[in-house]
């Protein structure tokens, strides 16, 4: 149990480093944790899968997929083989795998990892738990990237359902929802009702985020592509300058 919680902890910690944008550290942290693991626990254990997990999360998050995809495979299989093939502990990294195919655009691959994780998460959870909402959101945007709106919009509802009430109306992943509800009502010309959406989402990022955090970013984009197809360009342009001095601050400008 010691151990296990240590995991745990560890997880934690590379998470937040993750999200500070420490990536070096974060990487560190994971190769130490598993190490350590594999040391105490051999080469299946629960344990072990998790650190596998988090070290391929980071790997994903450098942009190093050919590191992070046999991580993930191997988390996987231990998953797999300790809790059995509906285990909750399996649908984090099927939808980590997932979304890994979904950044090289293997959708083909994505899509049934995708469906897996979700109905595990439906079964474990229940259909109104934030690790269902995820998987929703994860799936509808699969079905977005495809051109499937009629798909795509029902999940990301649910999904915003699901946060707007474990996490109340001003909770990251409801604007994150927005934006991408705002997404689809854009490209099918809803524009009125896009426009709402994306304003709450850039509004609630802003709040909670500040206003120099790259999801600001993602928003502003959103809004002055929408002004644009209404030909509202002097609506549009300050958006887009915006968005581009956010993310030149956090990424640097020759990224």
């Amino acid at each position: 149990p010691a151990l296990a919680q240590n995991v745990s902890a560890q997880t934690t910690k590379i998470i937040e480093l993750e999200r500070a944008g420490r990536f070096s550290e974060a990487l560190a942290l994971a190769q130490k944790t598993l190490a350590d693991a594999e040391k105490a626990r051999g080469p299946a254990h629960r344990d072990i899968a998790a650190a596998l997990n988090n070290l391929g999360h980071v790997h994903a998050s450098l942009g190093q997929d050919g590191e992070a995809e046999p991580l993930y495979k191997r988390s996987l299989a231990i998953f797999e083989k300790v809790g059995g093939l509906d285990s909750a502990d399996v649908s984090p990294t099927l939808n980590n795998l997932a979304a890994l195919y979904q950044r090289q655009d293997r959708l083909a691959d994505a899509e049934p990892l995708f469906r897996r994780a979700l109905a595990i998460s439906e079964r474990s959870h229940g259909p109104g738990h934030p690790d269902t909402g995820r998987s929703l959101n994860n799936l509808a945007t699969l079905h977005e990237k495809l051109g499937r709106h009629g798909d795509s919009e029902p999940l990301f509802r649910r999904a915003l359902a699901i946060y707007e009430k474990a996490g109340g109306p001003e909770h990251p992943a409801v604007a994150t929802l927005l934006n991408n509800l705002g997404q689809v009502a854009k490209v099918t010309s809803r524009y009125t009702e896009a426009e709402a959406q994306i304003k709450r989402s850039l509004a609630i990022r802003e709040k909670v985020l500040g206003p120099d955090h790259p999801d600001v970013a993602r928003s502003l984009n959103n809004m002055a592509d929408l002004h644009e197809r209404q030909n509202r360009y002097a609506d549009a342009e300050p958006l887009y300058r915006r968005a581009l001095s956010i993310r030149e601050r956090s990424v640097g400008v020759d990224h």
